[in-house]
C-alpha cells in the first residue's frame, strides 16, 4: 500500500543552505547532488572518481553544477582541509565501499574506507563552527542478522557476518561515540540513517539486480540470479533520500532528534528478488532470466526487513511509491536513457513526479 501523503524535503529551507555530500559520485550521490542543486544548494563534493562506465555523475553532468572535489576519504588530512574550507552548515555522508561482494575481496580496504572513513568525516567536524547537521548514511544490515523473519528495530544490536555489513555496523559505533563524546556539546546533531535495497535509473554498479538486469537484457542476454528467493525492503533511490533530506531539516530546528532512523518499506512490504525481477521484466517489455539455487557465492542473509515505525512518528516519513511504481520508474528511466534521452532531465523528471505525489 503506498502513503497518501508524506511530508517532502522543503526547497525554502535548501536554497542558500552549504553542504557538504560526500560520495556525491556514485548512484545515491549523484542523484542526491541533483536533487539539491535544484533546491538551490551550495554543494560541494567529496569523493573518488565515478568507478563505473558509465556513470550517473558523467552522464548527467553533476561535476558541472557544484564544486566536485576528487578525494578518498582514507586521507583524512585532505578530507578535513575540503571540509573546513567550504565551511557547511549540512554535512550528509554518502561515501563508501558499498557491496558486499566486493568486501570478502578486499576487506581491509572496506573497514579503512567504511569505519576510520567515518571517523576521519566526524573528525573534522570538530570545532567547525558552520556546521550544525550531520546525517550519515550506513545500510540495513548493520543488525545482527538473526535469519528470521523479524525486522530489525533501531534498538537492535549491531553485528556483520560478511566485511561489508561489519564496517558498517563499526562505523555505526564510530558515530554514536563522536556524537556523545564530542559533536553533541559543540551543537551539532549527527544522525545515522539505515536504508534498505534501493533501485533507480542511472546505477551501473557491479553485483547489484537492476544494473545486472539492464545490462544483461540491452545486449539480449538472460540474467543470472544466484539468490531468488532471498527478501529485501526495495525502495526507490528517492525514497531514502527525501528521507535524509527531512531529517537534516528537522534536526535543524530540533537537535535532540539525533538518533539512528531506519528508511524502507514496510516490514510486511519486502519482497522476493524473484517478485522484483518479475516486475522489472513486465516493466522492460521481457528479458530472460536464470535462477540459481540460493547456495552459490558467499553467504548474506535470506531474509531482511526494517521496522519504520521511529521515521514515521518522527519524521512524517512513509513510503510514496510502491515496489511496483519503483520498480516501473526504474525500468522506464534505463529505457529512455538507452534511446538517448538527457540522463539529468530523468531524474529531475522522477523527482517532480515523486514530490508532486508526495
Amino acid at each position: 500500500m503506498v502513503a497518501a501523503h508524506t511530508a517532502a524535503p522543503h526547497a525554502d529551507f535548501w536554497h542558500g543552505k552549504r553542504v557538504i555530500l560526500t560520495g556525491h559520485t556514485g548512484f545515491k550521490g549523484s542523484w542526491l547532488a541533483i536533487w539539491l542543486v535544484r533546491m538551490g544548494a551550495q554543494v560541494t563534493g567529496l569523493a573518488l572518481a565515478p568507478n563505473t562506465t558509465p556513470s550517473l555523475y558523467v552522464e548527467a553532468g553533476v561535476g558541472q553544477t557544484l564544486d566536485s572535489q576528487f578525494c578518498d576519504i582514507r586521507d583524512a588530512a585532505r578530507t578535513a582541509a575540503i571540509i573546513r574550507a567550504a565551511k557547511p552548515d549540512v554535512l550528509f555522508h554518502l561515501a563508501a565501499q558499498p557491496l558486499v561482494r566486493a568486501s570478502y575481496r578486499d576487506p581491509l580496504g572496506t573497514y579503512h574506507t567504511n569505519t576510520l572513513g567515518t571517523a576521519h568525516i566526524l573528525d573534522a567536524l570538530r570545532d567547525l563552527d558552520s556546521i550544525k547537521v550531520a546525517v550519515m548514511v550506513t545500510t540495513d544490515k548493520v543488525y545482527r542478522s538473526t535469519d528470521t523473519s523479524y525486522p530489525y528495530r533501531e534498538t537492535d544490536p549491531l553485528g556483520g557476518y560478511d566485511p561489508y555489513s561489519a564496517s558498517k555496523a563499526a562505523s555505526e559505533m564510530v558515530i554514536s561515540s563522536y556524537r556523545d563524546a564530542f559533536l553533541q556539546s559543540q551543537g551539532v546533531a549527527i544522525a545515522s540513517a539505515r536504508a534498505g535495497n534501493v533501485i533507480g535509473g542511472g546505477d551501473w554498479s557491479e553485483d547489484r539486480l537492476i544494473p545486472d538486469a539492464v545490462r544483461a537484457w540491452q545486449t539480449g542476454a538472460p540474467l543470472e540470479i544466484r539468490r531468488p528467493d532471498a527478501i529485501r525492503p526495495w525502495q526507490h533511490v528517492l525514497e531514502p533520500l527525501s528521507g535524509y533530506l527531512r531529517l537534516a531539516e528537522q534536526l535543524w530546528r530540533t537537535p535532540s532528534l539525533a538518533n539512528a532512523y531506519n528508511f524502507g518499506p514496510a516490514p510486511h512490504e519486502a519482497a522476493t528478488v524473484r517478485d522484483v525481477i518479475q516486475l522489472a521484466q513486465a516493466a522492460y517489455g521481457g528479458g530472460k532470466a536464470h535462477f540459481g539455487n540460493d547456495k552459490q557465492g558467499p553467504h548474506e542473509a535470506a531474509w531482511l526487513a526494517l521496522e519504520t515505525t521511529l521515521t514515521r512518528q518522527v519524521l512524517d516519513h512513509v513510503p510514496v511509491w510502491s515496489l511496483q511504481q519503483a520498480v516501473q520508474y526504474t525500468m522506464q528511466w534505463y529505457r529512455a536513457q538507452h534511446e538517448g534521452r538527457n540522463s539529468r532531465q530523468l531524474c529531475l523528471m522522477d523527482i517532480d513526479h515523486f514530490t508532486a505525489q508526495s
